[in-house]
């Protein structure tokens, strides 16, 4: 059988660098795949559940994504994801949500007025529903987040538990999406950080600032990947 060859697209997922491939050793039967997939295809299980629990705090979801590994392309892993957040049961959603705590809370606008009713809305809501607002506003300007979010959190506190929950979990599909896509892309590990011979290289999670991150989280998939992007 001939070997396939990616999308146009997908050679240009990260800039050429002098002396080294973009792109790191295939799945069997795929040429290439992009060096973050290929570190999170061959890291040690607890590793790469690690590495995936900085994305999404749900060790369920992680558990199934690195059980499932490995993955042709980054496609077939968020397609996985997309999967394996559908399938949790609700207390499982409600501790990836809550897991967000930190990360959910909006940066100071500079307007005082609405910063405090946004607060006010955030203490409302965790109060009501018993995990923190989750909104995914990539690609929104800075000008405009802060009224998109006061916007939701208002329309959303008008919610049932179920209805919201489910809404809560949307949103957090979009953004574990935007930031699996983002540690896929990483850049593999530059030649000064490999360990010398006889010792172990240092841990730490894909996604690093010394790794070369592409924010692109469109679908480049095949269509015999073994998932099917939703």
């Amino acid at each position: 059988m001939a070997a396939l060859s990616p999308p146009p697209h997908e050679e240009d997922t990260l800039p050429a660098e002098r002396g080294r491939s973009t792109h790191a050793p295939a799945v069997p039967g795929y040429p290439t795949v992009p060096p973050g997939l290929a570190r999170l295809n061959s890291d040690p299980a607890d590793r790469a559940a690690a590495a995936l629990l900085t994305c999404c705090a749900s060790p369920a979801w992680a558990g199934r994504l690195v059980t499932h590994r490995p993955y042709p392309d980054v496609s077939a892993l968020l397609a996985a994801s997309d999967e394996a957040l559908y399938d949790l049961p609700p207390v499982a959603r409600r501790e990836a949500l809550t897991g967000e705590a930190d990360r959910s809370a909006a940066p100071p606008s500079g307007y005082s007025a609405a910063d405090t009713a946004l607060a006010h809305a955030q203490t409302a809501y965790a109060a009501k529903f018993g995990f923190p607002f989750v909104v995914c506003l990539d690609g929104a300007s800075a000008a405009h987040a802060l009224n998109q979010r006061l916007t939701a959190i208002h329309t959303r506190l008008d919610h049932d538990e179920e209805a919201e929950l489910a809404l809560a979990t949307e949103e957090l599909r979009r953004l574990v999406r935007g930031r699996l896509a983002a540690r896929a892309a990483g850049a593999a590990r530059p030649a000064a950080s490999l360990p010398a011979p006889g010792r172990r290289a240092p841990d730490r999670p894909y996604g690093s600032p010394e790794d070369a991150v592409c924010p692109e989280s469109r679908d480049s998939g095949r269509p015999d990947s073994p998932y099917v992007p939703v």
